[in-house]
């Protein structure tokens, strides 16, 4: 029998890497990431098959993160996209 995982360590979140988003453990992977996939239409069982090396039990752990933590996750998300928009076209902002 395998010994049991608590899902709360499936996501960590550490400064120095990823600028301290949270990520799954063991990776480089954000749950921004994984959420950007979802709101595109990807099932959980193709963004596992998409990032061979997650488990399926991994990114359901990133999306129940988000649905817990859905105002700051949709927060980054926004200012990412404002961000990019500025790169993209610095002087129409």
């Amino acid at each position: 029998m395998e010994a049991l995982i608590d899902i709360g360590t499936l996501i960590v979140s550490s400064p120095e890497i990823r600028g301290g988003r949270p990520r799954i453990a063991g990776t480089g992977v954000t749950v921004q990431r994984i959420v950007e996939w979802y709101k595109l239409g990807l099932m959980p069982e193709e963004i596992a098959d998409e990032i061979g090396h997650l488990s399926l039990a991994q990114v359901h752990a990133a999306l129940a993160f988000y649905h817990t933590n859905q105002v700051e996750i949709e927060a980054a998300i926004t200012a990412d996209a404002e961000e990019s928009a500025q790169l993209e076209h610095p002087h129409t902002l």
